[in-house]
């Protein structure tokens, strides 16, 4: 057989994949392999540990691994595993082998681990397309290394002030580490994130005028009040929640950035319909509320992008849900019975489901587990993040009752207090599966189940305790 000829670009990428490999990155790359598989066959997940440890041994190796052709990297305050959920969803529905950190870690060593479970043991990748969430804070350790085609960012909040500060410092982190190569898919209707790497290629997406917009913030947190280039207060055609809507300077002609998608969402027919330029298409919404449209929109953009038709992105789109974790309902004896992710120490998370659960029809008890992971084992975790959260949405005529659970369950309750609802309506319980026991029932048609992102195997519980008791009960 006639060997092919090899072209210039080829020899010239061998040889630079030749002589990345040295032999410290060989030994951390033979060890971390070991790991994995050790820790597969005592059934862990694997998700950090090899990652860790190929960093510790060889602490460039994430520049010296061999990536995937196409890399697709979501970061952002909220939202972010959702939006990978959905992008990596939809190519795989398409064709594309994907690899991607959907079960593992978002920081740097998760990221390693991922590329170690997707690469030969001579270090080569086995896949042309990766799907990566990115923790804000790890960027300045990931972008140097690991180059985006496509950028993404949802949003950017204040979140979990013990670790990120404030969001503009979060903002300068991810801005400094993009590399300048990479095409972003930034939200117009955010005026933090779309701001960033302004030197970079970008996307813009929107959602169009609605009905239920506001004129004014009405959140305890609005983080861009003022314009950043001249300091004079900013004036909102729309305000959607907290910063997120449309801004303007009147004084020196600062203003949210033209959008080059933008959706029209209509509720009553559960639908989306995305125009880019001439192109239109009408796609199911997958959640009732502005912050998901908001998710699936980011997904639909970036898979635009990457080169899906619209065609292909609404037939995906029609065969996906929600992940179970974040958001499920299910109809008990005329009672629906709701879990929702409400992401702790994230005032904005937690007010957003707030907001969404007192604008639902019908009368409410909702059951409150939003005690972080920290606090489950006794930690002394800062609790400041609540007076940024606005409980005041769960004061609420429609809301009968509320069942606070958990060790910090004298805290929420405090809060509750201090934002205007009734003592009569408040029932606390350490014990988050006790929560059940404290419902009312009465001329209830919907239970929220309102829980932390790490508590989600914990609220199926309370979920499954709550529809035995509905189904048990004697009315």
């Amino acid at each position: 057989m006639v060997a092919l000829p090899v072209t210039e670009r080829e020899w010239g990428l061998q040889l630079k994949n030749y002589m990345k490999k040295n032999l410290r990155f060989v030994f951390a790359l033979f060890l971390s392999k070991a790991a994995m598989w050790a820790q597969r066959l005592l059934g862990m997940n694997a998700s950090y540990f090899p990652g860790k440890l190929a960093i510790t041994l060889c602490p460039d190796f994430l520049g010296r691994i061999e990536k995937p052709e196409t890399i697709i990297t979501v970061t952002g305050t909220n939202g972010k595993t959702t939006v990978c959920n959905m992008i990596l969803d939809v190519l795989t529905d398409n064709g594309y082998d994907v690899l991607a950190n959907r079960a593992g870690s978002n920081i740097n060593a998760g990221i390693a681990s991922t590329l170690i479970s997707g690469s030969t043991l001579s270090g080569r990748t086995k896949k042309k397309v990766a799907v990566f969430e990115i923790d804000e804070r790890s960027s300045k350790l990931i972008y140097p290394y690991v180059r985006p085609t496509f950028a993404v960012c949802t949003n950017l909040f204040r979140d979990s002030i013990h670790r990120n500060a404030h969001s503009e410092f979060i903002y300068k982190i991810i801005s400094d580490s993009l590399p300048k190569e990479s095409h972003l898919i930034l939200n117009a209707d955010d005026l933090i994130s779309c701001n960033l790497a302004p030197q970079n290629k970008r996307t813009y997406f929107s959602i169009a005028p609605l009905e239920s917009d506001l004129k004014k913030c009405i959140n305890i947190i609005h983080d861009i009040r003022i314009c950043p280039k001249c300091h004079e207060e900013l004036q909102y055609r729309y305000v959607r929640y907290h910063h997120i809507g449309n801004a303007y300077c009147p004084n020196c002609g600062f203003s949210s950035p033209k959008s080059d998608v933008i959706a029209f969402l209509n509720f009553e027919e559960n639908t989306m319909t995305v125009e880019k330029g001439e192109m239109s298409e009408v796609y199911p919404l997958t959640a009732n509320s502005i912050f998901n449209s908001y998710n699936e929109l980011t997904a639909i953009c970036l898979l635009q992008e990457f080169g899906l038709s619209p065609s292909q992105i609404k037939a995906s789109f029609q065969r996906l849900n929600i992940v179970e974790s974040r958001y499920s309902k299910e109809v008990v004896k005329q009672i629906e019975v709701i879990t929702h992710m409400a992401k702790g120490q994230n005032p904005i998370a937690c007010s957003c489901v707030f907001d969404y659960v007192r604008k639902e029809e019908g009368k409410k008890e909702v059951i409150l587990m939003l005690d972080d992971v920290f606090d489950r084992v006794d930690s002394s975790e800062i609790m400041t993040w609540i007076y940024d959260a606005d409980f005041e949405f769960l004061n609420d005529d429609s809301i009968s009752r509320i069942i606070i659970s958990g060790v910090r369950c004298a805290d929420y309750k405090l809060r509750l207090l201090l934002a205007g609802v009734s003592e009569k309506k408040l029932f606390s319980t350490e014990r988050e599966l006790d929560a059940p026991d404290l419902l009312n029932l009465s001329d209830t048609n919907k239970i929220f189940i309102l829980h932390e992102l790490y508590a989600a195997e914990e609220a199926m519980k309370v979920k499954d305790k709550v529809i035995s008791k509905i189904q048990g009960r004697t009315k």
